[in-house]
C-alpha cells in the first residue's frame, strides 16, 4: 500500500507544477478490468484531501489489465467520472475500454464494402472520432473529402483563404461560380472586381460542401481562420488525430506544437516541385508523407521549420500575402502529386486507428515519380527539443505558439 506521506508528497509536487494526481495500478486478466471494493474505499477516504491540496486540477485512480483500462475520476464540487475509454497515441492507435464493447450491429448500407476490410466495430470507431484538418486548398481538399467518404464522424477544417482561380483544377469540389467570374473580370469596374473578390467562395465553405454531399449526418466546423490565432487552435486542442496540409512555417510550428502538447498524433502531407526559375528546369518532383508522433516525431528536430521564414510570417503579413501569391503563380503543382501524399496519409490513418497496422515502424516517405522511388527515412529526435520533449503533455500549463493566447 502507499503511505499516506508518500500519496501527500506526490499530491504537493502536483500542486507545485499545477498537474493532476493520478494513482496507477494493475490488476490481472484480458480485456475486462475493475477497481476492486478496497480501491474505491481508499479513493472515498483520501480523494477529497487531496483535491483541496491540488485546488483545481482533478485527482483519480487508473487500473490496467492486459487490454483493458478503468478510471475513477474527481474533479472536485463531489462530481465524479468514470473513464469510457483510453487512448494510447502512437505510430498505431489503441483505444481501450474497461470491458469488452459490444460490436455494432444495423451499420448502414453505403458502408458495406468499407466493413468488410475492418469490420463494424472500425466503422463504428470511425463515426466516433473528431479528426482536424489544417489546410484545405489541394492536399487538405482532398484529405477532407477521403474522411468524410470514410464515414469519420467528426470534422473540423480549417483555413483563411478564399478561392482564386489558379485553385480551380486543385481543389476538389471547386465550381467555376465559386470565383465569381463575371464579378471579377477585368472589364469590370474596380468597386465591382472588389465586391467580387470579396464575395468569392472561402475553401472551408467548398469543404463543408464537399463533406456534407459525401456523408449527410457529418459533424462539419469549418474554420475560416488561421490556425496561428488562439481563437482558431481551440476548435482542434481536443480532436483525436489531425492532419497538417498548410505549408506556412507558421502552420507547420502551431500543428507540430498542437500534436506533443496535447498528445494529438498527426500526420503532414504535401507536394513539391522544384524548378529552376531561369532555365525552367525541373530538379525534383515529390510527394512527403510525414507521421507526426507525440515524444517521438517533430518537425522542428528535422529542421523542417525555417526559422526565417518563421519570422517573415509572424512579422510582415503584408509580404506574407505577397509572397504566397507570387508563389502560387510559379510554382508548379498538380492534384496528381496532391492525391498521392493525401491517399498515403489518409491510408496510413485509417489502418492506424482500426486496428489493421501492428507494430509499425515510425517512418516518413517521399514518393518520387521522377526516378519511381519511394524513399523512407526514420525522423531524427532531439531529447533536449523545446517543441517536442519540452511540450510534451503540457496541454494548458504551457502557452501555445499562437496569437491572442
Amino acid at each position: 500500500m502507499l503511505t499516506a506521506s508518500f500519496v501527500r508528497e506526490c499530491a504537493l509536487k502536483c500542486a507545485d507544477e499545477g498537474l493532476a494526481y493520478l494513482a496507477i495500478h494493475c490488476h490481472g486478466g484480458e480485456r475486462t478490468v475493475s477497481f476492486s471494493s478496497d480501491d474505491l474505499a481508499s479513493h472515498e477516504r483520501g480523494y477529497p484531501a487531496l483535491l483541496d491540496i491540488l485546488a483545481g486540477p482533478p485527482v483519480g485512480g487508473v487500473v490496467f489489465a492486459r487490454n483493458a483500462v478503468a478510471g475513477d475520476i474527481w474533479i472536485g464540487g463531489g462530481r465524479r467520472f468514470s473513464l469510457e475509454c483510453t487512448d494510447v497515441v502512437g505510430r498505431v492507435q489503441v483505444r481501450s475500454f474497461p470491458h469488452p464493447t459490444p460490436v455494432p450491429t444495423g451499420i448502414a448500407e453505403e458502408w458495406d464494402r468499407q466493413v468488410r476490410l475492418f469490420g463494424d466495430a472500425g466503422q463504428a470507431l470511425l463515426s466516433q472520432l473528431k479528426v482536424g484538418v489544417v489546410g484545405a486548398g489541394g492536399a487538405g481538399s482532398l484529405v477532407n473529402e477521403y474522411l468524410s467518404r470514410l464515414g469519420v464522424g467528426h470534422l473540423v477544417v480549417v483555413d483563411p483563404e478564399r478561392l482564386d482561380p489558379t485553385n480551380l483544377p486543385r481543389v476538389v469540389g471547386a465550381l467555376l461560380k465559386d470565383v465569381r467570374p463575371w464579378l471579377t473580370h477585368r472589364r469590370m469596374p474596380g468597386f465591382i472586381r472588389s465586391i467580387g473578390l470579396r464575395r468569392r467562395s472561402s475553401k472551408v465553405s467548398i469543404a463543408r460542401r464537399v463533406a456534407l454531399a459525401a456523408s449527410p449526418d457529418i459533424i462539419f466546423e469549418g474554420v475560416r481562420g488561421d490556425i496561428s490565432d488562439a481563437s482558431v487552435l481551440a476548435h482542434l486542442i481536443d480532436c483525436d488525430f489531425v492532419f497538417l496540409a498548410a505549408d506556412t512555417m507558421q502552420a507547420r510550428l502551431v500543428t507540430n506544437a498542437l500534436v506533443h502538447q496535447y498528445l494529438i498524433p498527426g500526420i503532414q502531407v504535401g507536394a513539391k516541385v522544384d524548378v529552376d526559375r531561369e532555365t525552367g528546369q525541373v530538379h525534383d518532383v515529390f510527394s512527403a508523407v510525414r507521421h507526426l508522433v507525440p515524444g517521438e516525431s517533430c518537425l522542428w528536430c528535422n529542421q523542417l521549420i525555417n526559422p526565417a521564414r518563421l519570422a517573415e510570417e509572424a512579422t510582415n503579413p503584408e509580404q506574407l500575402r505577397r509572397q504566397r501569391y507570387i508563389d502560387e503563380i510559379s510554382a508548379p503543382s498538380v492534384i496528381t502529386l496532391n492525391a498521392v501524399a493525401a491517399a498515403h496519409a489518409v491510408n496510413d490513418f485509417l489502418f492506424a486507428v482500426t486496428g489493421l497496422a501492428t507494430d509499425v515502424e515510425l517512418r516518413w516517405r517521399k514518393f518520387h515519380p521522377l526516378t519511381d522511388s519511394v524513399v523512407s527515412e526514420v525522423p531524427r529526435r532531439d531529447a533536449n527539443c523545446s517543441e517536442c520533449a519540452g511540450r510534451l503533455g503540457a496541454g494548458p500549463l504551457l502557452r501555445m505558439p499562437v496569437r491572442g493566447n
